[in-house]
């Protein structure tokens, strides 16, 4: 299979003022086809470095990407650092200057001089036309140490990017007969060193491979395998992915596409759900907030608020609010205060000597089931974990409580 790279331009990225969703999708998009991608990189707007970063990448890779770096102005450099690391020199191109100054002029505007860059080429590359932008991409076919290599230059902006992709880049590489088939499994409440020990042998395998990834969600296990054909391929992934769904079963709320609160959703089957949340700010009602079946929401610290819609003195007084007790009567007051079919309750202490400790509960008025969890973080972390744990308490419960 063919070895690619990705180089990110630009100093914005290497300092973390904007996220590199370009490489992820370029990632995602290489897997499927059966490229190997073996390295991401992210170079600032230095002519040296992103040159020598090029000569690097082109002496182990078969297919180098870079985005960014192609506008007009001094710090755009991507092309002069490609044409000093291939010895070639650029030129202007009557078409795509012609071109340039076109979209401008449609616009009423007189094209700078700073633009002319924009409509440089090598001998090597041709011109990659952007119909959303005004920077051109770059496609070149060229030798490094005797052997074929492929550069594709592409715009920054991700709307440019993704389109010259799939339009201009993608028929023009030379694909892998290959294919890979994957499955993403979802799990919640077991952490990724358990899940790693329990699949044991599983992850230290190649072809199909087995990895773990940390998510908001709980840990995700993906499972892939590549052949020469995708039934050849789904061969050899079934037996593993068999494998590693019974390992996790117990952990399991979905797959692939599927979210948490859609699972939620899919098991209420046609019930409604009231959410009381107390101390996680709203956060679980904002995972629900799409889903058709849900229903009202308290979303208070107020302990008086709090004692209208279920929670008793007793238990404020006693056990406290981030409670079993609390969690319990809160559940039991979302279904009957907001008039849902069913209730589901979170209760979190962010501060103070109780911090990490979060309580969730769901009810239907003749059952209650419930959870307790305790974890380090900051508030920010501590909410969104509490909510998570409230939506996969609903998601392993509401199978069994028939509607």
């Amino acid at each position: 299979m063919p070895i690619a790279e990705i180089i990110s331009v630009g100093t914005e990225l290497l300092f973390g003022e904007i996220v590199d969703s370009n490489a992820a999708f370029l990632t995602r998009e290489l897997g499927a086809r059966g490229v190997t991608l073996h390295r991401k990189t992210v170079v600032g707007d230095n002519l040296d470095r992103l040159r020598a970063a090029i000569e690097l990448a082109l002496g182990r890779a078969d297919l180098l990407l870079l985005g960014g770096g192609l506008g007009p102005t001094d710090d755009d450099l991507t092309r002069e650092a490609i044409a000093a690391a291939l010895n070639e020199t650029p030129q202007e191109d009557g078409a795509q200057l012609s071109h340039l100054r076109g979209l401008f002029e449609a616009r009423g505007r007189v094209m700078p001089d700073t633009n002319r860059k924009q409509a440089w080429l090598i001998p090597s590359a041709e011109a990659l036309p952007n119909p959303v932008g005004t920077a051109p991409g770059w496609f070149v076919r060229t030798t490094w140490q005797g052997q074929p290599r492929l550069i594709a230059a592409l715009p920054g902006p991700p709307r440019e990017m993704r389109r010259m992709w799939a339009e201009q880049v993608l028929p023009r590489l030379p694909l892998p007969s290959a294919a890979l088939e994957h499955v993403t499994i979802h799990t919640q409440g077991i952490g990724e060193s358990l899940i790693a020990e329990r699949l044991g042998h599983l992850t230290r395998q190649a072809n199909p491979s087995v990895a773990t990834y940390a998510r908001l969600t709980g840990v995700d296990v993906r499972v892939a395998a590549s052949a020469s054909t995708p039934e050849d391929a789904r061969e050899r992934l079934t037996p593993v992915l068999t494998e590693v769904r019974a390992l996790l079963r117990e952990w399991t709320w979905g797959e692939d596409d599927q979210t948490l609160a859609g699972t939620v959703q899919a098991a209420l089957a046609g019930r409604t759900l009231g959410v009381i949340e107390a101390g996680s700010a709203g956060v679980l009602c904002t995972l629900l907030a799409e889903q058709p079946g849900f229903l009202d929401a308290a979303v208070t610290q107020d302990h008086r608020r709090l004692i209208t819609l279920g929670l008793t003195p007793v238990t404020l007084q006693g056990d406290g609010l981030v409670s079993e007790a609390g969690a319990r009567e809160l559940a039991a007051g979302a279904r009957e205060h907001l008039g849902a079919d069913l209730g589901l309750a979170v209760v979190v202490s962010t501060g103070g000597e109780q911090a990490g400790r979060a309580h969730v509960a769901l009810s239907d008025g003749a059952q209650v089931a419930v959870a307790g969890v305790n974890w380090p973080g900051d508030p920010a972390q501590l909410r969104e974990r509490a909510a998570v744990a409230a939506l996969a308490l609903a998601a392993r419960t509401l199978p069994g409580w028939t509607a």
